[in-house]
């Protein structure tokens, strides 16, 4: 099974830029690219056009822009790590943003790793080889299964 990336972002530099990194280190994973927030929210949800889960499965591994229009990424972040169906889906915070408030809260809202956006190409290829090396081989996450009924109380 090949697991999809979702990327979150709204600058289409950036979107093209991580395409090449991702070329570069060898990634083959399909990836998925929304511009906002919303449309992120949109995509998880299964709503409107992201409805078809053959076309547009869950995501295995997100980057995730903060600083998105529509809704912002810790909203986002937010949401997805409250529901229990995407406890095993691997958020990593790939932002410009450099406030300690936003580190602190994306790891309180549960994000696995916040990273700075690197600043040129070859970091950017130096990124998505580590991404690959350690998220993609080397981690094993949690399969997904389903709630175990509470316990019977006996009387």
């Amino acid at each position: 099974m090949t697991r999809l990336i979702l990327l979150v972002e709204d600058d289409q530099n950036d979107v093209l830029l991580t395409k090449l990194a991702f070329e570069q280190a060898g990634i083959e994973n399909p990836l998925h690219v929304v511009g906002d927030g919303r449309e992120a929210l949109d995509y998880f949800e299964g709503t409107g056009e992201y409805a078809d889960r053959q076309k547009y499965p869950l995501p295995y591994l997100v980057l995730l822009d903060l600083k998105l229009p529509r809704a912002q990424g810790l909203e986002v972040l937010s949401w997805v790590r409250a529901r229990s169906e995407f406890d095993s889906t691997i958020v990593i915070v790939l932002t410009a943003s450099n406030s300690a408030e936003d580190l602190a809260a994306a790891y309180r809202l549960g994000a696995n790793a916040y990273v700075d956006k690197p600043s040129g190409m070859e970091q950017l290829c130096r990124l998505a080889q580590a991404i690959r090396d350690f998220w993609l081989v080397h981690n094993r996450v949690a399969p997904l299964v389903s709630p175990s009924p509470p316990p019977s109380s006996r009387a």
